[in-house]
């Protein structure tokens, strides 16, 4: 911490935090952080490896339930979302299943709002029906929809906001304050504002995921994930279930994004910026029918955005007039930005969700989502923006 005239601690900024925060050194003294690839640990005494089972002395004991490397990742995260404790997995997927099914059991009931990617609404649908918890999906922007789904045995409210793929806004605190009433815990996926822009915790969420191969990494290289909430619900829920069904992250793994932290700021700066721009030109374009971008005035959820978010997401949503075809030939087109389904890379990424991350989905399900043929998802890297704008140019001359 750095130290104001009046020598009071001064809280440091996330760019400060997500270099050095977390960080632990070996007595080697080694300026990047230490990569522990090991499954296991040695204890001097037999009487202190039954100390460290007991919880009676500080020490890792298993790579699958704790790892060096893999904590200083999990440490600044907490850093960086004001959580008090964190666990990191194995992949985005691995942070939803299990800080949703960590704390639910056969007879209870979840309510999440509809508008999420095709598995996390899996997990919520499929897998909790498998082990017998009932779930409501709602439309998240309606508060009252979210009151009128409660039950009494109403355990979890789960969302993302923005969401994907059409950067639907909820208000996070207020829906909040329904679980809360209900008795219910409230998860947050806050993948596609980043914890640079929003702050599911301070607004009153119970616990929020991330995939960390979007935008933490953020450069393609590897899976992760991370849940984070306060040391308590860790401990109560998380913590045994984390333990023995092992969706731990690899400590590999955790290094690497521990590198990406290192320039998250720096990298959803510029893709902000870069989505601000790109989305105010589309929208000018006749080719164009609509345009998503949560700061955008023409937003459907603008106010709430601009409460809840501290700038617009890294990403852009559009829809191109046509349909399928004309979609298709503008993907097609592209020569700088990259077909994939994947988003928060350095490379600009662009998918046709109908198709690809949302084809599972019903056609009335599709339509609820406002998922058409013609929409297209843009994530913005961090190329230069006027290439950019001339490569997205260029194809739509092809719709």
């Amino acid at each position: 911490m750095l130290k104001s005239s009046d020598d009071k601690k001064k809280p440091l900024k996330p760019a400060t935090l997500m270099v050095h925060g977390g960080t632990t050194r070996s007595g080697f003294g080694e300026t990047s952080e230490a990569l522990f690839l090991t499954q296991g640990f040695v204890y001097p005494t037999a009487e202190a490896a039954e100390a460290r089972f007991n919880g009676d002395e500080p020490g890792f004991i298993y790579s699958r339930y704790a790892n060096p490397t893999t904590r200083m990742f999990e440490e600044r995260m907490m850093a960086l979302e004001g959580a008090e404790d964190a666990r990191g997995t194995a992949s985005g997927m691995a942070a939803v299943a299990s800080a949703i099914q960590c704390q639910v059991k056969a007879g209870d009931h979840i309510v999440a709002a509809r508008a999420l990617f095709g598995s996390c609404r899996y997990v919520v649908e499929t897998v909790m029906a498998r082990c017998g918890v009932d779930c409501t999906l709602i439309d998240g922007r309606d508060l009252d929809q979210w009151q009128k789904a409660v039950r009494p045995n109403t355990r979890v409210f789960f969302m993302e906001t923005p969401t994907n793929p059409t950067l639907e806004v909820i208000d996070i605190a207020a829906v909040a304050e329904i679980a809360h009433a209900a008795g219910a815990t409230l998860v947050v996926d806050n993948v596609f504002a980043t914890p640079i822009h929003q702050k599911p915790l301070e607004l009153g969420a119970d616990v929020v995921v991330y995939s960390a191969t979007k935008h933490i990494d953020g450069q393609g290289r590897c899976l992760g994930g991370i849940v984070l909430s306060s040391k308590d619900w860790i401990d109560e829920n998380l913590h045994q279930f984390y333990r023995h069904t092992g969706p731990a992250l690899s400590p590999f793994n955790a290094w690497t994004l521990l590198k990406g932290l290192e320039t998250l700021p720096l990298r959803v700066a510029t893709q902000t910026a870069a989505a601000a721009t790109i989305a105010d030109r589309l929208a000018e374009r006749p080719e164009i029918a609509r345009v998503l971008y949560p700061h955008r005035e023409d937003h459907p959820d603008y106010a709430i955005a601009r409460r809840q978010m501290a700038a617009g997401s890294t990403l852009v949503a559009f829809g191109v007039s046509g349909g399928k075809e004309a979609a298709f030939r503008f993907l097609n087109a592209l020569e700088i930005i990259l077909i994939s389904n994947n988003l928060g890379d350095a490379k600009s990424l662009v998918t046709h969700p109908a198709t690809t991350t949302h084809k599972n989905l019903s056609a009335e399900a599709q339509a609820e989502l406002g998922i058409d043929d013609g929409l297209i998802r843009l994530s913005l890297g961090l190329e230069d923006v006027e290439d950019l704008w001339d490569d997205i140019e260029g194809a739509l001359a092809a719709v």
